[in-house]
């Protein structure tokens, strides 16, 4: 199975189902996963509860359709835009707000967004519902207070493929992908795709390996050097097709990091991918 990209499928001819879903399964391989997203979430509610943030502000009619906006008091400053992550299809804003506490330590709003999950959605309307949440926001910089002409968008798994897909956007300044999704075809021969159902158009037309941004915009990939190969080869893969279009690309890998583990470098001030995106909302 080869791509019209490079050889971005993997060999998964002569592997039985159980093998293929494994390269794929994050949450298997890390152990303590569940104990990780129940820090995330205690974590999380400590920041929701704070006095700088606005929660469930609504952008669409989805049930799911709301934002968490948390203000880091300085008028025209950034806005980081987070879309979390869960194979499109399991987890919410609630549990991700613990990531604000990076970007807030270098006086950079950040707004985390929730959509609808598939079974409920396909791919082609959850990639509108996060374009239609960064409508709503670019709209509203005066309302909310931050710098309309410096807006990211980052996020980490399926919220990275989300990220990458939103690079089109004429609002957004730069691009923070964590561990993302870039290629779709993989996913469709594996265990996620029983509730998303991706169409054949979809993977070519929502791929984002397929379908590079047609802007100058800064491009900074993030990936744990202790991720399953395949999540690794993805970001790999992205970065090398990007580059040999002439993007504005770059990736690192973070040694020691797991698929959970790396979310620390954007919740701390001091991590890596807090450092790159403090750097470039400096320079836009």
């Amino acid at each position: 199975m080869q791509s019209a990209v490079g050889n971005t499928i993997p060999a998964f001819e002569g592997l039985d189902q159980a093998a293929i879903d494994a390269a794929y399964n994050n949450s298997a391989a890390v152990a303590n996963s569940p104990q990780i997203l129940e820090d995330w979430a205690n974590r999380s509610a400590v920041l929701r509860s704070g006095p700088r943030a606005v929660l469930d502000i609504r952008y669409g009619e989805g049930d799911k359709n709301l934002i968490d906006y948390f203000g880091c008091g300085a008028r025209n400053a950034p806005l980081f835009i987070f879309i979390h992550g869960g194979y499109w299809q399991r987890n919410n804003k609630e549990i991700f707000g613990f990531v604000a506490a990076g970007p807030l330590a270098s006086a950079i709003n950040v707004a985390t967004i929730g959509y609808t999950l598939a079974p409920d959605a396909g791919l082609t309307r959850i990639v509108g519902e996060t374009m239609a949440a960064i409508d709503f926001l670019a709209a509203r910089s005066d309302e909310f207070g931050f710098d309309a002409r410096r807006v990211f968008v980052g996020g980490w798994s399926a919220g990275g493929h989300l990220a990458i897909s939103a690079a089109r956007h004429p609002a957004i300044s730069g691009v923070v992908p964590i561990s993302g999704i870039f290629d779709l075809a993989p996913i469709a021969h594996t265990y996620i795709n029983k509730d998303l159902k991706l169409e054949p158009a979809e993977i070519e037309t929502l791929g984002p390996i397929h379908n590079l941004p047609q802007r100058d915009v800064p491009i900074r990939l993030f990936v744990g050097g202790d991720e399953l190969p395949e999540l690794q080869r993805q970001s790999k893969a992205y970065a090398e097709t990007g580059e040999g279009a002439g993007l504005d690309v770059a990736l690192n890998i973070v040694p020691g990091c797991n698929h959970f583990t790396i979310m620390e470098e954007i919740a701390s001030p001091n991590g890596v991918i807090a450092q790159s995106l403090n750097e470039m909302a400096k320079q836009g």
